[in-house]
């Protein structure tokens, strides 16, 4: 599949995906409505009550994603903050009350009816620090150094060209800026058939990448620090209706798919200019 055409499905994806939320359902084809239910293991239960509560039920509903930046990235007060891929606005919006008014939260998309949701989920939660791009993750609409976190929902695997991405996300992080992201990962060799029909499921087009290679394309990217972090390991149960229905016999491939696919917390931060020691990537320093 060319770049081309796999832009083209992600946009038909998520476009579809945003007119269903509009239209009183959720992101998911076939799920039912309600901030409870998610569309399979991937996507469900992300996010707690104390989140849920502060932002539009549809932010909810819209999120495609596979794990929660916003919960594990460290966010201070002022920062800005850049989501890649914002879809509905969820992570954006919850980053936005994490850096307060004097921080402001950028949300990135190519997906115009996204866009458009994301900015109605905005005015109902009357957020005054946010701000809508629409745009490529790997062509990041933003200067140079003006950015000092980079958060993102599992989108980054839905790149043809990863190596763009994490160049740009480099570019607009300012000295000592963190990568935050949250992103479907794979471990240890994987036949190339069973890894086409996992990532199926998972629902990645341009398919994820493995961890050793993540740490290779980020620190050839110019990161440090880096480190991968998994936060839901998937099992063959979690994916045996669906490989069933692909005519996949799913207990003879269960050794090459169990402890394999996983959805992590990768983190990585750009060095600062002067030579001094950064902060880390979950914001501290020591």
């Amino acid at each position: 599949m060319s770049d081309t055409n796999i832009k083209d499905v992600v946009k038909e994806k998520y476009g579809q995906a945003a007119l269903r939320v509009k239209s009183g359902g959720s992101a998911c084809c076939g799920a039912v409505s309600g901030v409870e239910r998610g569309c399979d293991p991937i996507t469900s239960n992300l996010y707690n009550l104390t989140q849920t509560g502060q932002i539009p039920e549809e932010a909810l509903l819209a999120s495609l994603g596979c794990g929660n930046p916003t919960a594990l990235a460290q966010l201070n007060a002022g920062e800005v903050v850049l989501d890649l891929g914002s879809g509905g606005g969820i992570d954006v919006l919850l980053s936005a009350k994490r850096v307060g008014p004097t921080g402001k939260a950028y949300g990135l998309d190519m997906t115009d009816e996204m866009l458009a949701l994301a900015n109605e989920n905005k005015r109902k939660a009357g957020a005054e620090n946010v701000e809508f791009l629409k745009g490529e993750i790997e062509h990041i609409p933003m200067p140079d150094n003006s950015v000092d976190v980079i958060i993102s929902n599992c989108v980054i695997n839905l790149s043809a060209d990863k190596n763009a991405v994490l160049r740009e996300a480099f570019r607009v992080l300012r000295p000592g800026g963190r990568f935050a992201v949250s992103d479907v990962v794979t471990r240890g060799e994987i036949a190339p058939e069973i890894r086409r029909n996992v990532l199926l499921w998972v629902g990645c087009v341009a398919g994820a990448m493995g961890d050793d290679e993540y740490r290779n394309k980020l620190s050839a990217a110019g990161f440090e620090q880096v480190d991968i972090e998994p936060t839901r390991v998937y099992g063959v149960e979690d994916a045996r209706e669906f490989l069933a229905a692909e005519g996949v016999d799913v207990d003879a491939i269960a050794p090459q798919i169990d402890g394999k696919f996983m959805s992590a917390f990768v983190r990585a931060v750009k060095p600062a200019k002067d030579g001094a020691k950064p902060c880390c990537a979950s914001g501290s320093c020591s």
